[in-house]
C-alpha cells in the first residue's frame, strides 16, 4: 500500500483547488488539441474533434480565454507556496539525487518542491505569453488592426510558448505519476502523514505543529471548570 493511501488524514488540496486544477488541465488539453492543427498539417485530422477546421479555429481562442480565467485563481492560490527559496536552489543542484530517489540526501521540502515551483513559474509565463500573442493574432477581432510584422512575431512567440507549455505539462504529469501518491492527492485531496513526512518534510512539521496547537486548544475548551456552582 502506498504512503498516500495509508491513513489519508492530512488535507493537501481542498475541493475548490482540485476542481480548479482539473478545469485548467482539461482546458489546456483541449487548447493543445485545437491548436496543433494550425501548427502543422500532420495534426489536421484533429479538427474533426471540434466539428471541422472552421469550428476549431473559432473555438480555439475561446478555450484559451477560459483557460486563463481558470488559471488566474489557481496562480493566486499557489503564489506564496511557489516562491523560490535557498533550499529550492540546493534541491535543484542535487537533481541527480532526486532522479535516483536518494531523498535522504536532499534538503527538507515544503508543501511544494523546487520542481513543482518551476512548473508554476514556467506555466505562469507561458500562459501570459499565449494570452498576449493570441490576442494579437485573433481573427477577426484584433489581428486586422495589428501590423503584419508584429503579427508574425506574435505567431512565432505563440508557437514557442505553446511548445514550452506542452513540454512542461508532460514533465508535470510524468512526475505526478512517478512520485506515488501525488496524482491521488489531487484526486482525493488527502494524503497520509507518512507520505507528507517522506516527500514534504517541512510541510509535515508545519501541519503537525498546527494539529498539536489545535488539540491543545480543544483540550482547554473541554476541561471542566474547577469551580463549583452555588446551590
Amino acid at each position: 500500500m502506498s504512503l498516500a493511501k495509508s491513513d489519508p488524514a492530512l488535507l493537501r488540496y481542498g475541493v475548490w483547488i482540485r476542481l480548479n486544477h482539473w478545469l485548467v488541465a482539461i482546458s489546456f488539453v483541449l487548447l493543445v488539441l485545437s491548436g496543433l492543427p494550425f501548427f502543422h498539417p500532420f495534426f489536421w485530422s484533429l479538427t474533426a474533434l471540434f466539428g471541422g477546421p472552421t469550428m476549431t479555429r473559432i473555438l480555439h481562442p475561446w478555450i484559451g480565454l477560459f483557460l486563463v480565467l481558470m488559471f488566474v485563481p489557481m496562480a493566486i492560490h499557489f503564489f506564496r507556496e511557489s516562491i523560490i527559496r535557498r533550499r529550492d536552489v540546493q534541491w535543484l543542484k542535487q537533481i541527480r539525487d532526486v532522479l535516483a530517489n536518494r531523498d535522504e540526501k536532499l534538503p527538507p521540502v515544503g508543501k511544494n518542491n523546487a520542481g513543482q515551483k518551476l512548473v508554476y513559474w514556467i506555466m505562469l509565463g507561458c500562459i501570459f505569453l499565449l494570452l498576449i500573442t493570441g490576442l494579437l493574432i485573433w481573427q477577426p477581432y484584433f489581428a486586422d488592426a495589428i501590423p503584419i510584422t508584429l503579427r508574425r512575431l506574435a505567431s512565432l512567440g505563440h508557437a514557442f510558448a505553446a511548445f514550452l507549455a506542452i513540454i512542461t505539462l508532460v514533465i508535470h504529469v510524468y512526475s505526478g505519476i512517478w512520485v506515488k501518491g501525488s496524482f491521488q492527492a489531487m484526486v482525493r485531496g488527502r494524503v497520509s502523514w507518512a507520505w507528507a513526512r517522506h516527500h514534504h518534510g517541512l510541510w509535515y512539521e508545519e501541519e503537525r505543529e498546527k494539529a498539536r496547537k489545535h488539540r491543545a486548544i480543544s483540550r482547554r475548551h473541554d476541561t471542566p471548570t474547577n469551580r463549583q456552582e452555588s446551590p
